[in-house]
């Protein structure tokens, strides 16, 4: 713990899951961290509440991923200002691109609307907060994007969202190629089943999808969101700092015989 200290980081959908245990885990190593959240204010000043409680430091800001073209902007003036408030610093080490919008529906099914909400937000939005990022993130900086183990692992009810975050995928090594040259080290991270509050609600009253999605993983387990935060805080700190570039699979070894 500790080996953030000094650094900033912006978490976009920190208020629950996956994103609010990377939040305080990045806090609880010594970073100020830009709580992002795009509809639920309280449940972003409470991941808020637990950093400041453990004697770590943030601050939260809005900004509705839906619509980045016209948010985007926004959010990070929000940034600079909340930053300045919290901690008098400017500037940017961290990026985790960890919103995302799962959509369910088939190629039968699935409608326009829905495809595109996938792609706003798991694609759109992961690719305008790195630009917008970029004149504030310093040299030797960390991007890291939340992808998901659906775009190897073929579940048709799914497919806009796995096409989502496939391009997420291709942008992280792209992005690393380019941002190179700065010491940016930009990397995608893909969790399997993870057992989040909303992963477990959807899954409520079908033990058997659950006992199934833990058969699938080397572990006989669920991920955890500590499991997830745990490898993120790795690729932040320095000692990840020759990593760029790759996939890292976080399913525990999901699908593996």
């Amino acid at each position: 713990m500790g080996n953030l200290k000094g650094k900033v980081a912006l978490v976009t959908g920190a208020s629950r899951g996956i994103g609010r245990t990377i939040a305080v885990r990045l806090a609880a190593d010594g970073a100020t961290v830009a709580i992002h959240y795009g509809a639920n204010a309280d449940a972003a000043r409470e991941t808020l509440a637990t950093i400041e409680q453990a004697g770590g430091r943030g601050f939260v800001l809005q900004a509705d991923l839906n619509t980045p073209e016209t948010s985007i902007t926004t959010m990070f003036a929000d940034f600079d200002r909340g930053l300045a408030e919290c901690s008098g610093e400017s500037g940017l080490d961290i990026v985790v691109n960890n919103a995302g919008q799962i959509m369910f529906g088939s190629v039968e099914v699935l409608k326009p609307s829905e495809f595109d909400k996938a792609f706003a937000v798991d694609v759109k939005a992961p690719f305008f907060i790195t630009q917008a990022a970029l004149p504030r993130l310093r040299n030797g900086g960390r991007v890291i994007n939340i992808s998901s183990a659906t775009s190897r692992f073929v579940n048709p009810n799914v497919v806009s969202y796995a096409m989502a975050k496939g391009a997420l995928e291709v942008f992280s090594k792209t992005a690393a190629l380019q941002l190179g040259a700065r010491g940016i080290t930009v990397n995608a991270v893909a969790p399997g089943p993870t057992g989040t509050e909303e992963f477990l609600r959807m899954a409520e009253g079908n033990p058997a999808f659950v006992e199934h999605a833990k058969a699938q993983s080397a572990l006989g387990r669920l991920g955890t969101p500590t499991d997830i935060a745990n490898i993120v805080a790795f690729l932040a700190s320095d000692e990840g700092s020759w990593i760029t570039g790759q996939l890292i699979d976080a399913t525990g070894g999901t699908l593996l015989g």
